[in-house]
């Protein structure tokens, strides 16, 4: 061993970043490693690091005896006392041991130290970043392995998997690349850092790092919705009035959002100022579309959303994104409809309700702009709510609500109001499209394999309709029920 560690022990530790004290126990694991493969097992060893010398000591404790018979565990009082003058018979006597180990024992010595410097630079690493999941870091990109590339984050190593990426991406080695922390993982290859540049929370520190009025805290954003390449949606508030929290991020002549847009690789960014009112806050996420009505179901967080009918692509958004992204920013499940459908819908539902003993126009249109959307709404209903929207007595809503809950049992059971009327005629040999749930495309599906109609779904069994494409257990039986109401309606 050298003769003064003192020197390589502070210059390790201040490369590696390495307590002292570590590689102290690293050098004395490893001597201790070695002196087994030199001395045996027999014997108490014991090895200590001596500061003052810059030395790793060993010692073999032996048993002091009159005579000695075991010169693996015993030493003789006479040569006890050249080492110790007072000394004592059965006492347990510390003596020195060599550490020249020669070649093989350097060598394991040698791997026991590179092993236990390497598990303390993992442990390191795991304690740097284990409490810094969703922070932004900055790293270069070391290497590109089957899509997940490689970036070095200090003294680390982390990895942004192929779907964390941004679609239409592409990295050159030794690039700088940003990215949020999704992951930190510890096994036994060392702590894992998982990157995510698609992650909702990355667009959020980005802005966070513009706005200097969100790490003040004047600004707070709500949430964030991302379709990573192409849209995302933020929403933000200001606890301050005279600060506006959209201008604000957006910055002056834009210079702020699109600083976050360049980082996204020209990602479009909806700013959205957050409102405590959900249909307002939900009309503003769907913005630039222009909303007419909002009709709310707080019990299952749904909203319907009436547009005009030159809005209602706007609203949608290309292939649905605008409506999808305003679901995730708002955590209501929208549904969009046109005037023209909704004025289509409602008129029927008031037809039903006008052949009600005692409601007429007026009743009808009360209860429809109430949210009784269904008949099955109104027979469920409370007589004393429906008292007190229509300015009738108790008993005379009772008889309303008993009729209509009559009216329904005689009815297939329906959530909402079909978008296609009702089959009357024919109902047993109506086209499998006629059943609600069944689209364009399930229906091709379901008449390529000899279910025709209603009647073909009611009589086929649970295996044989779940077999086919697109149809899993769960769907036939819904399918099979559905089609049996539908006939034993018609036998009636």
């Amino acid at each position: 061993m050298p003769s003064n560690l003192n020197y390589v022990i502070d210059q390790v530790g201040k490369d590696k970043g390495i307590d002292r004290k570590v590689i102290i126990e690293a050098l004395e694991q490893a001597v201790l490693t070695a002196s087994r493969k030199k001395y045996g097992h027999q014997g108490e060893i014991e090895v200590r690091y001596n500061e003052e010398i810059g030395e790793v000591e060993l010692f073999q404790f032996k048993q002091v005896v009159e005579e000695m018979m075991d010169p693996s565990t015993e030493i003789a009082i006479d040569e006890a006392k050249d080492l110790d003058s007072e000394v004592q018979i059965g006492d347990s006597l510390g003596v020195k041991l060599n550490t020249d180990f020669g070649r093989i024992g350097a060598q394991t010595a040698k791997q026991v130290i590179i092993q236990k410097v390497r598990d303390a630079e993992r442990d390191n690493v795991y304690n740097e970043f284990k409490d810094r999941k969703g922070d932004l870091v900055s790293g270069a990109v070391q290497r590109m392995e089957k899509g997940s590339l490689f970036v070095t984050i200090g003294r680390a190593e982390a990895v942004l998997l192929s779907k964390e990426q941004i679609p239409g991406e592409v990295y050159r080695q030794g690039e700088r690349i940003r990215a949020y922390i999704l992951e930190v993982q510890k096994n036994t290859k060392g702590p894992q850092i998982f990157l995510s540049r698609t992650h909702p929370g990355f667009l959020i520190k980005l802005f966070e790092l513009e706005v200097p009025e969100i790490s003040e805290g004047v600004i707070k954003i709500i949430s964030a919705a991302r379709e990573p390449g192409e849209r995302a949606k933020i929403s933000v508030y200001s606890s301050n009035r005279d600060v506006d929290p959209v201008g604000a991020c957006v910055g002056m002549k834009g210079s702020r959002v699109q600083n976050v847009v360049q980082e996204l690789r020209g990602e479009r960014i909806d700013i959205i100022p957050w409102s405590q009112d959900h249909a307002k806050y939900v009309c503003n996420a769907l913005a630039p579309a222009k909303v007419s009505r909002v009709y709310i179901d707080e019990e299952n967080r749904h909203m319907e959303v009436v547009v005009a009918d030159d809005q209602l692509s706007l609203a949608i958004g290309k292939k649905g994104q605008n409506v999808r992204l305003t679901s995730k920013l708002t955590g209501w499940k929208i549904d969009i409809k046109s005037e023209s459908k909704m004025e289509k819908i409602a008129g029927e539902v008031l037809e039903i309700f006008r052949g009600l003993p005692n409601i007429g126009d007026v009743g009808s249109r009360i209860l429809y702009n109430e949210g009784y959307r269904t008949l099955r709404d109104l027979a469920e209903a409370d007589p004393e709510e429906v008292a007190k929207v229509l300015g009738y007595e108790k008993e005379k809503a009772s008889k309303i609500v008993e009729i209509a809950s009559q009216m329904t049992q005689e009815k297939e059971p329906k959530e909402s109001i079909p978008e296609t009327p009702p089959v009357a005629e024919g109902l047993v040999l109506a086209p499998v499209e006629k059943m609600e749930g069944v689209g364009e495309k399930l229906a091709e599906i379901l008449k390529s394999h000899g279910f025709q109609s209603i009647k073909d779904i009611a009589e086929s069994d649970i295996e044989k309709l779940s077999r086919l494409q697109g149809i899993g257990v769960k769907r036939a039986e819904k399918l099979i029920q559905s089609a049996k109401q539908l006939v034993e309606i018609k036998n009636q």
